[in-house]
């Protein structure tokens, strides 16, 4: 479905991101992308949802092609009509608007068709927002916030979503809900999930693909059952002692 090849990240022109990472997204499954920070996680989703320009970088070269099409050179609005949407790291809500109105916004590239039914389906997944519409989200936990995130990409109809550090600064039971709610959605919704996530275990165990990045570079890559019994993943990512 999502398929980067040869893909070379320099942000203001020199400095070198991501140094020819290759790595394919099967559809219907969910793909863990992991690696320490400053390895080029974020720069890959980056990559791929046209948004590393306004933070001065670009792809010099490789291509990114999505269900066969090429993706490079897109504007982020057309990647998101495409069918990929990105739920960036921090959650990125619109703090001033109401639960509500911040799926709506979801919605925005698709102009009106089927709104009311969508936010009937994002409520089914998380019914807290959905008591919760009519509050600001800035007043919103962060466990909340996440699951708003996500709730709104879920407005564009996505086919392939890509979240980023979706457990970062919640508490253990929260990370646990947002991960069973991910796993649900791939299963019902058959959407795709390229999963960038510092918690390696749990992204290995939702996950059916996995890769991991090192210095812009791809490292390891596989199924993500194998990749749980490395030897090197479970010393380096696990914390585990391999035994001889």
């Amino acid at each position: 479905m999502l398929r980067l090849t040869d893909v070379h990240v320099r942000y203001a022109g020199v400095v070198l991101a991501l140094d020819g990472v290759s790595l394919e997204v099967p559809e219907g499954h969910i793909v863990a992308l992991l690696g320490a920070n400053g390895a080029g996680k974020s720069t890959t989703l980056k990559a791929i949802s046209g948004l590393l320009r306004g933070e001065g970088g670009r792809v010099t070269s490789g291509s990114i092609e999505f269900e066969g099409r090429q993706l490079v050179g897109l504007d982020p609005a057309d990647i998101v009509r495409r069918g990929i949407f990105h739920v960036m790291e921090g959650r990125r809500v619109f703090a001033h608007l109401s639960v509500q109105d911040n799926l709506r916004a979801g919605a925005f590239t698709l102009g009106s068709r089927r709104v009311s039914e969508d936010l009937a389906q994002v409520y089914a997944h998380f019914p807290r927002l959905k008591e919760r519409r009519r509050v600001m989200a800035g007043y919103l936990s962060g466990g909340e916030q996440q699951m708003l995130a996500i709730g709104r990409a879920l407005m564009a109809h996505p086919r392939c979503v890509l979240l980023d550090e979706p457990s970062l600064g919640l508490a253990p039971l929260i990370v646990r809900d947002i991960f069973d709610i991910v796993q649900r959605i791939n299963r019902d919704a058959r959407t795709t999930f390229l999963l960038v996530e510092q918690n390696a275990q749990l992204a290995l165990e939702v996950a059916s693909h996995a890769c991991i990045l090192a210095n812009g570079r791809v490292e390891l890559q596989g199924d993500a059952a194998s990749l749980r019994t490395n030897p090197a993943v479970q010393s380096i990512y696990l914390g585990r002692r391999a035994v001889a």
